[in-house]
């Protein structure tokens, strides 16, 4: 059984699907049969990462999948150590030797490493990658809006998305709006919460109850909703095809309010700021 999703157009013309699937930690031989079971049940959007080691695993699934490469959306990730320019360059066609394709639809830059300040290298190097036909669409990830200024001020170019993370318990308000006002798309990394009560919340619950829906289904439909493309992971073909079941109903204004309230100061999963990750 396969699902259709709703497309979004980013600010360079390329569309992607309103709903990808995550794959951190999906690798080796368990993790292509993951990736072509969420291929199977309908997930086109991809999105992986050189320091997730599993760029290999992708590119197997991708070819081992029924689907025509034109109509997936692959994305992988530049770390924060290869900044530099030329390294970022040889990053990117390392990236697409691993997993053996011709281009990535999406490449994006991990996090900005501000200790190294060379973020505005490693965006000219995505601007001219996508020019040389290696990349259709570039972007960033973990990007605060003082990065997201400086790159657009220095370079001319935009990203296309800022992957960010995103759910009910940080909701990033004032994040969302500042990509929505510069037509950024945002894309969600743990959707569902991590280390956190957010499946067991009782306001969830209720509005699932009254939806029949699971508690993950209103989750993820509230990122829809909300603009944002959430990123959900499972190796479950079972959970894969439940997390893009979502579009069959809606939240109302006042539920969505509801999980938005939800929003704390401690909410954020790994409880610092995305300047100081190490892991990126």
């Amino acid at each position: 059984m396969s699902i259709s999703i709703p497309e979004i157009k980013l600010n360079d013309g390329i569309t992607v699907p309103a709903v990808g699937f995550g794959t951190y930690k999906l690798n080796g031989a368990a993790g292509v049969q993951a990736i072509v079971s969420a291929i199977d049940a309908g997930y086109r959007l991809i999105d992986s990462a050189f320091n997730y080691e599993n760029e290999g695993a992708v590119g197997e699934a991708v070819r081992r999948s029924s689907v025509p490469r034109e109509q997936l959306r692959i994305t992988s990730k530049l770390p924060g150590r290869h900044h530099a320019y030329k390294e970022a360059v040889q990053t990117i066609q390392e990236s697409l030797y691993r997993a053996g394709l011709d281009y990535f639809d999406l490449y994006l830059i991990h996090w900005p490493n501000p200790s190294k300040d060379l973020y505005v290298e490693a965006w000219q190097a995505l601007v001219d990658a996508q020019k040389w036909g290696l990349v259709r669409s570039i972007g960033v990830s973990n990007f605060l809006p003082e990065h997201l200024q400086r790159i657009i001020k220095e370079t001319g170019v935009a990203p296309s998305i800022n992957q960010v993370e995103l759910h009910p318990y940080f909701a990033q308000e004032e994040q969302r709006a500042w990509h929505e006002e510069h037509g950024i798309v945002t894309e969600s990394w743990s959707p569902l919460g991590r280390a956190n009560h957010l499946l067991e919340d009782p306001a969830i619950q209720k509005i699932a109850a009254d939806h029949q829906k699971s508690v993950p289904q209103v989750i993820l439909r509230w990122h829809t909703q909300l603009g944002a493309i959430p990123l959900p992971k499972s190796a479950s073909p079972e959970r894969q095809l439940e997390n893009l079941s979502i579009f069959d109903f809606s939240l109302s204004e006042e539920e969505m309010r509801t999980i938005s309230g939800l929003s704390r100061p401690d909410g954020r999963t790994f409880g610092q700021d995305p300047a100081t990750y190490e892991e990126f």
